[in-house]
């Protein structure tokens, strides 16, 4: 079984062609000028698609904060303009989140 295994494996080491490697030209190896512009392109626009997740992110996150500020504003009022409300028109009333 051991020599039908070494035999196997010298069948498939003799049937890999290998070039020496002054027969293989540089042209073929190297991406070139293509490869560079497609590589810079790419980097380039995702650049563009991190900057702009960044905005939309952050400009969800403002107009949450927003939302909750007129909620908390909305709700001094309205227990404010109750007649049991425990605040006066002469005590400070609690300012919404900052």
């Amino acid at each position: 079984m051991t020599v039908l295994a070494v035999s196997g494996l010298q069948v498939l080491a003799a049937a890999t062609p290998t070039l020496p490697p002054d027969k293989v030209p540089d042209v073929d190896v190297t991406p070139g000028v293509v490869g560079f512009i497609a590589i810079a392109c790419v980097a380039v626009a995702t650049i563009f698609l991190i900057v702009d997740m960044v905005r939309r992110t952050r400009r969800t996150r403002y107009r949450a904060e927003i939302r909750e500020q007129l909620e908390a504003e909305a709700r001094i009022g309205a227990e404010s303009d109750r007649p049991d409300s425990p605040f006066t028109d002469s005590d400070e009333r609690p300012t919404p989140l900052d």
